[in-house]
């Protein structure tokens, strides 16, 4: 082979290597420039999406302090810290609702059937705090569909309770519900074995018979905290309740009954509020949310903590 093919020869592979290296850095500029693209479409997607969703914790859509407004406050579900309404989040949307500047006046906007009683006498009492704080703001309770039992508890402490014709008020009472498997047991053959460390630690067990002491001291512990909830209420709503004996008796009300017995005051909402009682028009919202990732981290951590104890509850180990 001359010097000229092996020269031609190697020119060719030369030009087929340059040729290669060159599309190759093309192709890598090329696949950069379509990520960065999709990295800012994504971005671009997940912004807009907590625009839409959550427009309340953007700063740029805080309120104007300068201007008078009537505070708005949603309790709406069972209040309980784990299935429903913490007190927390009320709290903390209260707590802004009354020191925001330009607030004249607070609504809690009450749609529950009740709860913990313990969750409804924190939120209770911090009504109580916040009226002595800011002696100046009123806050009223319009009541949706129903306001019952502990919902009750929490409306009972604000200055007016406003309701519609058909709501649901009262229900002041506390309950204890369960199920007994004794019978079950025996017709399914099965022997339940309990062993307890403590004279009444199977207090109230689904799988044993209840005893006397077990129905009179449940009954105890009920007449307590039912004597707590009328003392709240009573402090609450004070002589505007009737002697009426059923109005702690647990039963509940439609809303013009309600009226009448003292539960409630008017018939109203919150564009009657803004009108008649308050006479400014401008109404901004103040329910706290929970942030959604901390929902998320909660529920799986519930998940997980009640799988544990299910599958702890079938070892033979004590448990307190």
């Amino acid at each position: 082979m001359t010097d000229k093919e092996n020269k031609e020869i190697n020119n060719w592979e030369k030009s087929i290597i340059e040729k290669l290296a060159t599309d190759s850095l093309k192709e890598r500029r090329r696949a950069r420039r379509w990520g960065i693209f999709f990295k800012i479409l994504t971005f671009g997607y997940i912004g807009i999406f907590v625009y839409l969703a959550f427009p309340e914790n953007l700063e740029f859509n805080n309120p104007d302090d300068s201007k008078k407004h009537i505070a708005l406050v949603k309790l709406n579900g069972l209040i309980a810290p784990s299935q429903g309404v913490a007190a927390d989040t009320v709290i903390k949307g209260l707590n802004k609702a009354f020191s925001h500047k330009g607030t004249v006046a607070v609504i809690l906007k009450i749609n529950s059937p009740g709860g913990s009683p313990v969750q409804s006498s924190y939120i209770q009492k911090e009504i109580n705090r916040l009226k002595n704080k800011h002696a100046k703001i009123p806050i009223y309770t319009v009541v949706g569909d129903v306001c019952a039992s502990g919902g009750y508890y929490v409306a009972s402490a604000t200055d007016k309770i406003f309701v519609n014709e058909s709501s649901i008020v009262g229900s002041i009472g506390v309950l204890m519900n369960g199920f007994g498997f004794t019978e079950a047991l025996k017709s399914l053959g099965i022997e339940r074995r309990l062993i307890t460390s403590g004279e009444h630690k199977d207090i109230l067990d689904p799988f044993s018979p209840m005893s006397d002491f077990d129905e009179a001291y449940a009954k105890k512990l009920l007449k307590n905290l039912h004597t707590n909830f009328i003392e709240a209420v009573k402090d609450g709503r004070g002589d505007k309740l009737s002697e009426s004996p059923e109005i702690f008796s647990g039963l509940f009300w439609p809303g013009k009954e309600a009226i009448e017995l003292g539960l409630a005051d008017e018939i109203g909402n919150v564009g009657y509020i803004k009108r008649e009682v308050v006479g400014v028009d401008k109404v901004i919202d103040f329910t706290e949310t929970e942030d959604p990732l901390a929902r998320i981290i909660n529920k799986l951590g519930a998940v997980m903590a009640t799988t544990f104890i299910q599958l702890s509850n079938l070892s033979i180990y004590p448990k307190m």
